[in-house]
């Protein structure tokens, strides 16, 4: 059997047999972790990153403790490093059995809705929902290659409706009209596509970690980023009697 490419002197590499994940904003924080832990679980993780330094660092990282992982650069402003990042996996995997939408950012512009910089709204929504639903877009096609792929998508309690207006919550004082609102959205592409994905063994879920310690919170919060990722790779890992379309934290369900 001839395995070269037409009209090339090359065989094309060898295809990854275990489970493929990209994770994307994983070069540091909970999604470093999250790379980690699906690793040590046996998962051939993709570090995604905008700075490809980062990311060969977090690989090489990882290789230090014997876990398989490779880079990709992928930044969710740039449509054209997303679509080249998903040639890269068809080329070399075929496939993706699991996407951990991570990236996000916020922005000290942010505020109240009488106050919030507009400029700032727009870059977190920009980068937190039409970046991930531009990485989701992407890379569905691979993800319907797998017989039960997984789409983790990093959510908040932030993003809840009903918290935001109920006095009694915790979170009801966060008053981030960008970056609850981005996380609010990025619900709306968990139920939406969990609605379209419904006759497909494709399963969405939203995880919300909850606080966590990390450059992104000022590494305030009382989790360690340890903590905050095993939530989102217990259902990157889910098996057959997986339920789509969920909102879900520590405690159990969030409410939307």
């Amino acid at each position: 059997m001839n395995d070269k490419v037409p009209g090339s002197d090359s065989t094309p590499p060898a295809r990854v047999t275990t489970r493929v994940a990209l994770v994307t904003g994983a070069n540091k924080g909970i999604g470093l972790e999250i790379a980690r832990q699906l690793a040590r679980a046996g998962v051939f993780v993709i570090i995604g990153a905008r700075d490809p330094g980062r990311a060969s660092a977090a690989v090489d990282g990882l290789a230090q403790q014997g876990l398989a992982a490779q880079a990709v650069r992928i930044d969710l402003e740039d449509e054209a490093s997303i679509a080249a990042a998903a040639e890269s996996i068809a080329a070399e995997h075929g496939r993706l059995d699991i996407l951990v939408n991570n990236a996000g950012i916020i922005d000290s512009e942010d505020g109240p809705p009488s106050a919030a910089s507009l400029a700032a709204v727009r870059k977190i929504m920009n980068t937190n929902f039409v970046g991930t639903l531009a990485v989701t877009q992407a890379m569905l096609p691979l993800l319907r290659q797998s017989p039960a792929a997984r789409i983790v998508n990093l959510s908040s309690s932030l993003g809840s409706l009903t918290l935001n207006g109920d006095r009694t919550s915790p979170y009801y004082s966060a008053r981030l009209i960008g970056y609850n609102a981005s996380k609010a959205a990025l619900n709306m592409l968990t139920v939406q596509l969990g609605e379209e994905l419904r006759d497909t063994p494709i399963v969405v879920t939203s995880v919300s970690p909850g606080y966590v310690k990390t450059e992104l919170t000022g590494h305030k919060g009382f989790l360690t980023a340890e903590e905050g990722a095993r939530l989102p790779v217990e259902h990157a890992l889910l098996g057959p009697d997986a339920v789509s379309g969920r909102f879900v934290e520590a405690s159990g369900e969030t409410p939307w």
